[in-house]
């Protein structure tokens, strides 16, 4: 076997721990290369996309309904104060207008009409100081009028009409005296209760609010129960609210509209129902695209792994590929299932809550989206501080799970070498490598939690607070904390399963990047042009090697110049020392390998002109690793092989001997074995045999068939072989050459050529380098 067939053999047994980088070579080369993979489920997709965005739309408007319910359930425990401050306006709206009801004129042709009338120079004096004391505010100007004689008020004041309502000189004039005890900026209304009937009219007309009309003797008797109580005040409100009308109750008292909180609460159960079917809908679509791409990229691959050259498995360990089948699919269809629609959901709540903040309420939402992203600013300093941590820990698991893997697989030398101290030693340094780097990353990594609950926290703490001094000064309404409130978790929740989905979707284009580096491997050259075919029961068995030529790499050519022929029904052995190519010949014959040059006929037919699966037919190989798989003794006897009767079968293991065994095992030929079963490695060669022989191919390899087995077993093996070589055209490949004495031709291979040939006789005379080969193993055993 040559250094390339080791390298090759080592490599296909090998399974060590994979470890898959997270981040992929070309991240938007891989994404779009699977994104054009999944044409075939677009729809299904686009179905559970457009879902993931509604249910995330329905959510965003859940939290403004859910402020309207809040708002009309505390309209049923609390004081309307919207009511109440619109009262409150126009009511002192009136009273500050009063002077323009009352239609005063201090002109100059009026203070003259004063000062030149028949009044005394008392009262004349006390007007002109008087109009040197007023301002502009109508309430001082009542103030200072209020103390001027009935004379100067007979002169200036006169009948008039406000909006229809006719208002006598002696109403005014009452109505002035009575406002010195009157204090708007500090609502106290005690006189107004003594104006005239004309002038509450005048200034409380009739005023309809929310459907309930407030007549004048309601506005009259409320701001005079309310004089110098503190409208702010919950308590003072609820003490005087019982006193007051009933009109004026229904409009400010508490009230709860039991049909518009129903319909609220119906329209938000509503909401988040078909939120919630929406999200079902979305995730059955996303669980269907994900097993049924990852069943059509396990197919793929399957189709793939036949489709391509053993030169490939010669370069990639069989734990890679493994690794690609399953780890790397599962991780898409996971990504699929998980990352995909959640970061569509993701994106369109977080987008959405910052614009459905600002339209409620801009302060608010400013004070919530940057108390979150102070939190969010500490948690990637963590992250990027963490990362060094967690790629140390990566590489120091890989290399304990690497030494484990090799301890465990060399245990017997371990022990048998008395090297457990060393062993346990090296060991401990590893492990505690990986026990210090997953501290110092699991202590930052465990800051996240802690950081992510004081994110939420803050945000809401922030929005209270900000909300309350909002609410005190009539800004929104409670209703409005309670949806902001959600908004801050819509808008963080989002950002962390943005970043988690991003992390997947770096993981999901690293096992992309492999899977369709796999399926993208050069495949073996088509066959589709290949019309003949040898029928294996019409085959003779003759085989020429006519000037073979072959190198696993072009430039390093190990087979040079193979010509041998070999006549039906012979036996032939093919010997030399390690790395001579006697395998490397056989896998030429089965056409695993394409030839560099020249050419190999059976029954004068080139393998070129014939398909693979027709020259695998024509072929039975029983090798030194034998293979079982899981399912009865007898379907692995007739493995692969149609209309096999269970007489056939018990005639074959009679003939090779593995009869009596198997009758021992408890349901005898349908008992359940597998390649873990204890069965030994004699009785696993036999019912291999035993498969050969009824697969019943013209042409026969054997390739180190007993080297795995003891001396007494081999004898048995040996006659069974030679059952099954009967009328066969053989070929052995024997390290053992006691094993090969009876061969019909032994050719003698060293370095890729030839060196000798003949039966054991012919070449043992020749005293070459068969002889010593030979001699030297004899040597060994007598020795």
């Amino acid at each position: 076997m040559s250094s390339n067939e080791k390298e090759r053999n080592s490599h296909s047994r090998g399974h060590g721990p994979m470890i898959v980088s997270e981040k992929p070579k070309d991240f938007m080369g891989s994404i779009k290369k699977l994104m054009k993979s999944l044409s075939s489920f677009k729809v299904l997709i686009f179905i559970a996309l457009v879902l993931a965005a509604l249910s995330s739309i329905l959510s965003l408007i859940a939290p403004n309904k859910l402020s309207d319910l809040t708002d009309e359930i505390t309209k049923g425990i609390t004081i309307n104060t919207s009511n109440m401050k619109e009262l409150e306006e126009d009511l002192t709206k009136n009273i500050s207008d009063i002077g323009n009801i009352l239609g005063i004129n201090l002109d100059e042709k009026m203070i003259y009409r004063v000062n030149s009338s028949g009044i005394s120079s008392e009262d004349k004096i006390k007007f002109n100081d008087t109009l040197k004391s007023i301002s502009s505010n109508q309430e001082l100007i009542l103030k200072y009028f209020s103390e001027l004689p009935d004379s100067v008020l007979d002169i200036i004041i006169g009948d008039s009409t406000y909006n229809d309502i006719y208002i006598s000189k002696e109403d005014k004039i009452t109505t002035i005296r009575a406002f010195s005890d009157i204090d708007v900026d500090n609502k106290k209304f005690n006189g107004i209760s003594s104006f005239p009937d004309s002038m509450k009219k005048a200034l409380f007309p009739d005023t309809v609010i929310d459907g309930i009309e407030i007549s004048t003797d309601d506005k009259v008797e409320f701001i005079t129960l309310m004089a110098g109580s503190d409208s702010s005040s919950v308590n003072e409100m609820y003490k005087v609210m019982e006193n007051l009308p009933i009109n004026v109750q229904k409009v400010i008292g508490p009230k709860m509209d039991m049909d518009k909180i129903k319909s609220i609460a119906i329209l938000l159960a509503c909401l988040y129902i078909i939120s919630a079917i929406f999200s079902y809908i979305e995730g059955l679509s996303m669980i269907k695209v994900a097993n049924g791409y990852a069943k059509k990229l396990r197919s793929s691959i399957s189709e793939k792994i036949n489709k391509l050259p053993l030169k490939f498995f010669d370069h990639n360990l069989s734990g890679d590929i493994l690794s690609r089948v399953t780890n790397d699919v599962d991780t898409i269809a996971q990504s699929l299932n998980n990352s995909l629609s959640t970061l569509v959901s993701s994106i369109t709540l977080f987008i959405g809550s910052i614009i459905m903040m600002f339209a409620t309420n801009y302060i608010m939402a400013i004070t919530a989206i940057v108390s979150s992203l102070i939190g969010f600013i500490l948690m990637f300093i963590i992250l990027n501080k963490s990362q060094r941590y967690f790629t140390a820990r990566q590489r120091e698991l890989g290399k304990l799970n690497g030494y484990i893997e090799e301890i465990y697989s060399g245990l017997n030398v371990v022990r048998s070498c008395n090297a457990k101290d060393e062993t346990i030693n090296e060991f401990d340094k590893l492990n505690d490598k990986l026990y210090d780097c997953n501290r110092k990353s699991q202590f930052l990594s465990g800051l996240m939690q802690p950081i992510m609950g004081f994110i939420g926290n803050f945000s809401y703490v922030a929005v209270c607070i900000v909300g309350a001094l909002l609410v005190s000064k009539s800004v929104i309404s409670f209703g409005v904390i309670v949806a902001f409130m959600m908004y801050v978790r819509l808008f963080t929740n989002p950002l962390s399963q943005i970043a988690q989905a991003m992390t997947s979707m770096q993981s999901t284009a690293a096992a992309s990047e492999r899977v369709f580096g796999l399926l993208e491997e050069v495949e073996m050259d088509s066959e589709n042009d290949i019309t003949k075919k040898l029928d294996k029961h019409k085959v003779k068995g003759n085989i020429e090697f006519k000037n073979v030529k072959f190198g696993y790499d072009k430039d390093k050519i190990i087979i040079n110049d193979f010509t041998a022929k070999v006549k039906a029904g012979e036996k032939i052995a093919i010997v030399g020392p390690t790395g001579a190519g006697k395998t490397t010949m056989v896998n030429l014959l089965m056409k695993f390998y394409d030839i560099n040059d020249g050419d190999i006929l059976i029954d004068g037919t080139s393998i070129k002109e014939l398909k693979r699966d027709n020259i695998h037919s024509l072929f039975t190989m029983v090798l030194q690793d034998t293979w079982l798989f899981n399912g009865t003794v007898k379907e692995n006897i007739i493995y692969n092989q149609k209309n096999v009767s269970n007489k056939k079968v018990e005639e074959v293991c009679k003939v090779v001997g593995v009869d009596h065994f198997i009758k021992t095992l408890p349901n005898g030929y349908d008992s359940i074995i597998s390649d873990n079963d204890s069965v030994s490695s004699g009785q696993r060669q036999l019912l291999t045999i035993a498969r050969g022989m009824i697969s019943d191919s013209p042409f026969l390899i054997l390739d180190e068939a007993t080297s795995n087995v003891d001396t007494r077993t081999e004898e048995l093996v040996q006659k069974a072989m030679d059952k099954l070589m009967e009328n066969k055209t053989s070929f052995i490949i024997a390290h053992r050459l006691s094993t090969i004495k009876n061969a019909d031709l032994i050719l003698v291979m060293k370095d890729g050529n030839i060196i000798e040939q003949g039966n054991h006789n012919e070449l043992m005379k020749k005293n070459g380098f068969y002889a010593n080969l030979y001699n030297s193993q004899f040597e060994k055993t007598n020795s």
